[in-house]
């Protein structure tokens, strides 16, 4: 009996191992930094933050309604307090109708179109790359922001899988680039996929041979493939953190005089995805690119991208 006991402490053990490592480390880091603000929130107020109950929970979630805190925040913070509820081995019923019900009298009182941070459309890309080309630095450099800026675009790239993206990651083949994703935010079970990036006809804006150039001038051939400078401006072996990718992307932003206070690092993504709405690409093939699981939010895109077109007010003649 103390033997079977055992087993299932161990089982037990194993069991939250695999719970916790189920999630990408970036995701992980996203849900524990969410839950550290509903800790203070328990703190507080004199609440239990782990185990928690559903009426703290809904009484966190109302607290956070009446701050500016947008309804896709609030949804996250309360999935994140369940999932680290189940790292810690504790149930939650997320579902339970007082968080339900709540939520629902949020959204309908709070609303749910609010502004997210913009795109970065053709025009804004066309601006960043001459300004990097017009900037007073080493060519090198140029060639790396260039290749993360439109890698990065092109292939509707999170931060983290930009920055995770080694040299053995990469397939040059005749019509243009294969590259292999290890692991993504939706690819919980490591099985990963390969996106392709063809060849562009103008090829000041081709990801393709961009990157060739840069990693031909930087001279890398294992590892990652975006790297940090020192202060000597001397090429490291150290990888770029995603928190770089979204500072290079607001420095060539502000320098092209474009406001980057409405931009993120994920604004390369949603540009890709909203620009090829744009142009007519499927929903089936944006998701194919961006690696989204729901259509909720290429949906999203895709109604943004159309609504100029076939817009009723251009109808009217004037």
């Amino acid at each position: 009996m103390k033997d079977l006991v055992t087993d299932i402490k161990t089982l037990q053990e194993e069991t939250l191992k695999n719970l916790q490592s189920s999630k990408a480390n970036n995701t992980v880091r996203a849900y524990k930094s969410d839950f550290r603000d509903f800790g203070l929130f328990c703190a507080q107020n004199g609440f239990k933050n782990l185990p928690s109950d559903t009426k703290v929970v809904s009484l966190y979630l109302t607290h956070l309604s009446t701050k500016d805190v947008k309804m896709s925040t609030i949804k996250r913070r309360l999935v994140s307090i369940g999932v680290i509820h189940k790292m810690k081995g504790h149930y939650l019923d997320t579902k339970h109708p007082i968080i339900v019900e709540n939520l629902l009298g949020i959204k309908r009182r709070k609303g749910t179109v609010q502004r997210g941070k913009k795109p970065i459309l053709i025009n804004e890309l066309r601006k960043i790359l001459k300004v990097i080309d017009e900037e007073d630095i080493q060519d090198i450099k140029k060639l790396r922001d260039k290749s993360i800026i439109l890698v990065g675009f092109s292939g509707g790239f999170r931060r983290n899988e930009i920055v995770s993206l080694d040299y053995e990651d990469l397939d040059f083949v005749y019509e243009g680039l294969k590259i292999t994703i290890k692991r993504s935010k939706t690819d919980q079970f490591g099985e990963g996929s390969i996106k392709a990036l063809p060849y562009f006809e103008e090829s000041l804006y081709c990801p393709v041979t961009v990157l060739k150039r840069w990693l031909n001038i930087s001279k890398i051939t294992k590892g990652a493939i975006f790297r940090r400078f020192s202060k000597g401006s001397k090429l490291t072996d150290y990888r770029l953190t995603d928190q770089t990718v979204a500072l290079i992307i607001k420095k060539y932003l502000d320098k092209a005089g474009i406001d980057n206070r409405n931009y993120s690092g994920h604004s390369l993504r949603s540009g890709f995805a909203t620009s090829a709405a744009e142009s007519g690409a499927e929903e089936r093939s944006i998701m194919a690119m961006t690696g989204h699981k729901s259509t909720e939010m290429v949906r999203r895109y895709i109604k943004e991208a159309n609504l100029f077109k076939n817009n009723a007010l251009s109808k009217i003649k004037i």
